[in-house]
């Protein structure tokens, strides 16, 4: 098939997808990806919780503490890019039954450890799978469900799902370890693997990969499967659709194209913005039980209700998200709240962190801030990308993420050791903050449509494309 006819296809697949109305099949389509961002998170941060057990254990020490919390990461960095290439070969669908099975099994496995060493492996091998899932479903959720709907419903499901895997977490460290010990925490990591089958008799593959690929038959009949649900579930007639004004994409794809033309600019901006949020959020968020725990000396139970103060208040800022987004815009969003974000660790630093009380007050102030950037985060970086790239570019863009979260747990720990108090930790991330939020507002583009967009994109905002 030549190229121009599979790239018309893609942007007839596009338009036909963009006009459909909301309905109870897109409501499925986003609470089934909801579903594995949870355990995604859950199985993430399931590692913060049991370390405050762990250390008294197996007698750990602040170093080997970061680093257990940086395997898992390292894992994810390698599984954000393996199955992010991946994807654009056998598709989306395909690959997020791999990656869920991987993380599901693996979290079993973790249960089941007996040492520091084997838990550090398989924490890695587990990461892995974590990795490959949660920028592939981002990339299958920005290509199967239209823009209007994915900013403000995606964002809504996604950020309460992840925000809820996060304080399950938290309180399988309050609850669960205490009373059950932290290998349970694993175990119910793994009950994805049970409901794997689900998700591929329940949702096609994306019909733009397809297309894209020149599998056209193929897309065309996932295309019209789509339409006949809708149609049924509105139980009235579609919309006519209306033809992109974005160009015909290439098929090929290839990593440089990333750094291609307008693609440059997109590229460096989302790097900067995945690697900054996550540098602060799992630096401190994975350390907050152990904190608490360790320089405060607080109860095992007290330290891990603390933590859970910190998540259910930034869940609470995600979901006012949700608000701003289609309303202000991603841009102006992930940038102003770098800054505020910054300037409150900065704070906590002139303060001196000396107590648990300061500490819990400024960490949960902050993360209101840095859960908002997570969030609008994953709807932004599939939207600067054309179809073609789209996969690999959000995955790569995660890759800086995992590479933030592997050096953020270890560089807590080293501060710990040497210094015995938190504060330096604060003056880091807070500088870091700034310096992003600086980045994004003077760098980056605008992908929100409407009037907003037009008064404050910069000029090359205008070819961003939704393909």
């Amino acid at each position: 098939m030549s190229v121009s006819l599979a790239s018309n296809k893609v942007l007839e697949i596009s338009s036909r997808i963009e006009r459909l109305p909301f309905s109870t099949w897109q409501v499925k389509v986003l609470v089934i990806i909801s579903v594995f961002t949870f355990f995604d998170a859950f199985d993430a941060m399931a590692i913060a919780f049991a370390l405050p057990a762990l250390i008294g254990t197996w007698s750990l020490k602040p170093q080997y503490v970061g680093f257990l919390i940086s395997a898992g990461f390292l894992g994810q960095l390698l599984g954000a890019i393996t199955f992010g290439r991946l994807a654009e070969r056998i598709g989306r669908l395909h690959t997020m039954i791999i990656t869920v099975l991987l993380f599901s099994i693996l979290s079993l496995c973790c249960a089941a450890s007996w040492s520091y060493a084997s838990l550090l492996v398989l924490r890695l091998i587990q990461g892995f799978g974590l990795g490959g899932e949660a920028p592939v479903a981002a990339t299958y959720l920005n290509e199967i469900v239209g823009a209007r709907i994915r900013g403000k419903y995606g964002m809504f499901l996604i950020i309460l799902s992840f925000g809820i895997g996060l304080l399950l977490a938290s309180f399988g460290g309050y609850w669960i370890v205490p009373h059950f010990g932290w290998r349970w925490l694993f175990v119910v990591g793994g009950v994805p693997a049970a409901i794997v089958a689900y998700l591929a008799y329940a949702l096609p593959e994306s019909p733009r990969w397809l297309a894209g690929v020149g599998r056209v038959t193929e897309a065309e009949g996932a295309m019209a499967a789509i339409e006949r649900k809708v149609r049924t579930a509105t139980n009235a007639d579609l919309p006519a659709p209306v033809a992109p004004t974005a160009a015909p994409a290439a098929t090929h794809t290839s990593f440089v194209q990333l750094f291609e033309g307008i693609y440059l600019r997109r590229t460096i901006v989302v790097w900067v913005i995945w690697f900054s949020a996550y540098l602060a959020n799992y630096g401190v968020n994975t350390w907050l039980p152990t904190i608490y725990r360790t320089v405060f000396h607080l109860p095992l139970d007290k330290s891990a209700l603390y933590s859970m103060v910190t998540l259910i208040f930034g869940t609470c800022a995600g979901l006012a998200a949700v608000l701003l987004v289609d309303v202000i815009g991603r841009r102006l969003v992930i940038g102003t709240c770098f800054l505020v974000g910054g300037i409150l660790f900065l704070g906590l630093w002139l303060m001196g962190a000396s107590s648990a009380g300061q500490v819990v007050v400024f960490t949960t102030l902050g993360w209101l801030f840095f859960s908002v950037i997570c969030t609008v985060t994953y709807v932004y970086t599939p939207e600067v990308y054309p179809t073609r790239i789209r996969a690999l570019g959000t995955s790569v863009a995660t890759a800086w993420l995992r590479l933030a979260a592997m050096i953020g747990p270890v560089f807590v720990g080293m501060v710990i050791a040497h210094y015995g108090e938190v504060s330096r930790i604060f003056l880091f991330y807070g500088l870091i903050a700034l310096i992003a939020g600086i980045v994004v507002l003077v760098l980056g583009i605008e992908t929100k449509r409407g009037r907003y967009l037009k008064k404050f994109r910069p000029k090359t905002s205008s070819a961003v494309c939704h393909v």
